[in-house]
């Protein structure tokens, strides 16, 4: 696997480490306009998003959506937009992260029946794909390609 990370390395990529919580599922730290948050990596999610609790926190300016969310044993919830935020993962970055906020209640409710602490969103395929994505779940590592200026 050390090769891996080599050529990954030599081809711009970020390592972001992930920590695997008692759920199974993976986590890791992020930015969001500046703020640190914790975040679900679910490559399952089409897109990425941050409980509505947190807007102000995460300094987003919600806008009303006609989207239903589901997801995680919940269907048919409301949703809000942000758009155009700032997301930092390690030194990996972007300026077009568009959010989808909704009430993550039901999945921290999970978290926390599992005695694993609560998250601020979820990181989706939507990031995945804009960084060109490679997971190593042996070593619980996730690479982004870092984008060009």
């Amino acid at each position: 696997m050390k090769k891996l990370e080599k050529i990954l390395k030599k081809k711009k990529y970020v390592k972001v480490k992930l920590k695997t919580l008692a759920t199974n599922h993976l986590e890791l730290k992020a930015k969001i306009n500046g703020v640190k948050g914790r975040f679900i990596l679910d490559t399952g999610a089409s897109n990425s998003c941050v409980g509505l609790n947190a807007i102000s926190n995460f300094k987003l300016i919600a806008e009303e959506s006609e989207t239903k969310a589901a997801g995680a044993g919940a269907i048919d919830m409301d949703t809000q937009m942000s758009e155009n935020n700032n997301l930092k993962i390690g030194s990996w970055k972007t300026n077009q992260l568009h959010l989808v906020l909704f009430d993550l209640s039901h999945v921290n409710t999970a978290l926390k029946q599992h005695n694993a602490d609560e998250v601020d969103g979820i990181i989706g395929a939507d990031i995945l794909q804009k960084g060109k994505a490679f997971i190593d779940y042996n070593k619980n590592v996730l690479y982004l390609k870092k984008t060009k200026k």
